[in-house]
């Protein structure tokens, strides 16, 4: 730290060891102010220890202590007296400045990140926007006002997110794009991994699922790390064949993955090394087991109290900025590689008055930013040369049988891509002699759907299907289209399915030309709340969505393992969507790279990469792309059948009863008749 930044922490400090004690407003502010002065001062203590070199000599038990020190008041148990939840907040301190000073504590929390990776600026900021805000109170009471206006309040915050907002720019596009050994990359490739005490210095909550992941991934031999890493490596390299891109103009992929995972990680950076990239892991690509998801609820809206044109044009400026210090290394990054994981109870969000609501005019300025985003990102990282791979793994929480169900995904991992190709190609050549696909639900599934597809001009070298094996998605078992929007109409039910997160009970979705036309869900009494629940989470605010993917999941063994262990609604999208028809709302799954040509394996062109919104590009980039895809799966046990209909009205049928009846689909149904 240079000399002023270490006067401005002093400084800060001090004034915040005085507020422990001080009253600078009416009781239940100054309360508020003061419990803010304890845990910065608890902050400030975790800096020195670090700063001194003490914190790496604590041993496990200690570092326990001060990880639950920090994340103890959003545990569930906690949560309800906490100053973060905004239902406590608005009681304490009323309901305009309730909501806003949870919002403000969510805001002191990201001190903990700062700290562990040395963001000392960003620490010093968010300090002294704390102490700004006494200020304002403090005055007031001076001047014998109840209380400043909350106008003034707010505006110290949205100048605090604009002035910092090149910092956090930087850091941000640094972090994806640059290579260097910083402390995340430090944790993988030079820790003891054996001591777990490492799992602490990322500085997010550590539950007993990080501990017992990364002891089990201890005690396994490395052969099968080895069988994991080649996997996940493997498949972003075979990614960029199947998508005709060179991967020899690429030095650099970002790695992204859960903290228990580091053995396998650190052998994959030593893959990816030896096809000539170089890993970028960041601290924005790690993560953890929350300890609230609540908690992250209800402050997802919070950007309510800045977000506006004069900010998001700011947040553009600095971005395109910091691209440019890093335009070099962007131009050869290749695309992040995520290694995901799943097993925790589906999670079903409490709605809460108190918390921030998005109105309309919030929402499409949400919209606006993440479009706006997305083309400044594209123009340093061109999507027409990225590519990516996603592979997942289950965690401890998923249950008493986790070596069991880890030991199966695995397995289900490295199934045999050369038998799902010839299979799903016997699928591909029947749809491509079909006009649309009809799909029907069973055992209570309303789903009534069809789906245009497009037209062939040359059979003989173009096929409207992928034929999608373990690569970008790992595991095998898909082919995947994009629908014509036009035709493509009906509704599309699931009993209960699992997105981002998020829980969805009895969701049912309406299309009309491809569009979302109506929706609703089952988890609220109010049928209001409950389109309201859609639109922030599935349409992503849009006020509609087109149909951007078909797909139809082959991957029987994964289906039969999710049924054997009765974790279905635990699996990520990655799996599930490979265990049954899918269909994705928002941007086709070409989104951004529809002019590069990909082929199947047999040589074919697949020229289904468009769509009627797509396709407006050329005329307006904000038109034609959501930045969203979000896919859901009918599972086959509620699959009354699949058929591809020729232009003639005949039919030829895929699945029926659950069952793959097509010839040359058999293999499929062993594991479901076992």
């Amino acid at each position: 730290m240079d000399k002023v930044l270490q006067e401005r922490l002093r400084l800060a400090e001090e004034r915040t060891v005085q507020l422990k004690e001080e009253n600078v407003s009416e009781e239940a502010f100054s309360c508020y102010f003061r419990k803010e002065a304890e845990w910065l001062s608890v902050l400030f203590e975790l800096q020195e220890l670090m700063v001194g070199g003490g914190y790496e000599k604590l041993g496990l038990e200690e570092l326990k202590a001060w990880n639950r020190r920090l994340y103890e008041e959003l545990l569930p148990e906690n949560y309800e007296t906490s100053y973060a939840n905004p239902t406590f907040a608005v009681k304490e301190l009323g309901k305009e400045f309730g909501a806003f000073f949870a919002a403000i504590h969510t805001e002191l929390r990201q001190n903990i990140s700062h700290i562990h990776y040395g963001s000392m600026e960003e620490f010093a900021a968010a300090v002294e926007l704390f102490l700004e805000m006494v200020g304002a109170f403090a005055c007031a009471w001076e001047e014998e006002q109840a209380l400043p206006a909350f106008s003034q309040v707010k505006q110290i915050y949205y100048w605090h997110m604009s002035d910092y907002a090149d910092i956090r720019s930087e850091r941000q596009v640094h972090g994806r794009v640059v290579p260097s050994m910083g402390t995340a990359k430090k944790i993988v490739m030079e820790s003891d991994l054996s001591d777990l005490r490492y799992l602490y210095r990322y500085g997010d909550c550590i539950s007993e699922d990080e501990l017992r992941m990364a002891a089990y991934l201890n005690s396994l031999p490395e052969e099968t790390i080895a069988v994991m890493a080649d996997t996940f490596t493997e498949g972003y390299r075979l990614g960029f064949i199947a998508t005709n891109k060179d991967i020899s103009i690429k030095k650099s992929v970002g790695i992204y993955y859960n903290v228990g995972f580091e053995r396998v990680v650190r052998k994959a950076v030593e893959n990816f090394r030896k096809i000539g990239l170089e890993a970028v892991i960041d601290k924005d690509g790690i993560w953890c087991t929350p300890p609230n998801r609540q908690y992250s609820y209800d402050h997802k809206d919070d950007d309510v109290l800045f977000l506006d044109k004069q900010y998001i044009n700011r947040k553009l400026e600095t971005l395109r900025c910091a691209y440019e210090k890093y335009k070099e290394e962007a131009a050869v990054y290749g695309g992040p590689a995520l290694i995901e994981v799943f097993g925790e109870e589906p999670f079903a969000p409490v709605i809460k008055e108190e918390a921030h609501k998005p109105d309309e005019a919030h929402r499409k300025l949400s919209v606006e930013y993440s479009a706006s985003f997305r083309q400044v990102q594209s123009e340093y990282v061109k999507d027409e040369e990225r590519s990516f791979t996603i592979i997942a793994f289950p965690t401890p929480a998923i249950g008493e049988q986790f070596e069991e169900i880890f030991d199966e995904t695995i397995r289900i991992n490295t199934l045999d891509y050369n038998l799902y190709r010839q299979i799903q190609q016997s699928i591909i050549d029947v749809l491509d002699t079909a006009e649309y696909a009809e799909i029907k639900g069973m055992n209570g599934n309303r789903t009534d759907l069809r789906v245009a597809l497009c037209r062939l001009q040359n059979p003989a070298k173009e096929t409207k299907f992928e034929n999608c094996v373990a690569d970008v998605n790992i595991p095998v078992g898909e082919v995947f289209t994009s629908p014509v929007l036009k035709g493509t109409e009906g509704i599309l039910h699931v009993s209960k399915v699992f997105l981002n997160e998020l829980e969805y009970k009895d969701l049912e979705i309406r299309f009309l030309d491809g569009m979302t036309a109506d929706y609703s869900c089952g988890n609220f009494a109010d049928a209001e709340e409950g389109r309201n629940y859609i639109k922030e989470n599935v349409l992503h605010n849009h006020d509609s969505l087109p149909m951007g993917e078909f797909a139809i999941g082959t991957n029987t063994t994964a289906y039969v393992m999710a049924q054997k262990y009765k974790i279905g609604a635990k699996l990520p999208i990655l799996i599930a969507e490979k265990t049954g028809p899918h269909f994705a709302v928002g941007d086709t799954c070409y989104s951004h790279t529809e002019d590069v040509k990909v082929y199947n394996p047999d040589g074919k062109e697949i020229v289904a990469r468009d769509n009627e919104v797509s396709a407006l590009r050329n005329e307006d980039m904000r038109k034609a792309y959501f930045n969203c895809h979000t896919d859901i799966t009918i599972p086959y046990n509620e699959l009354g059948s699949l058929a591809a209909v020729h232009a003639d009205g005949t039919k030829t049928v895929i699945i029926e009863n659950g069952r793959f009846v097509l010839a040359g689909c058999e293999e499929l149904n062993i594991p479901l008749n076992g």
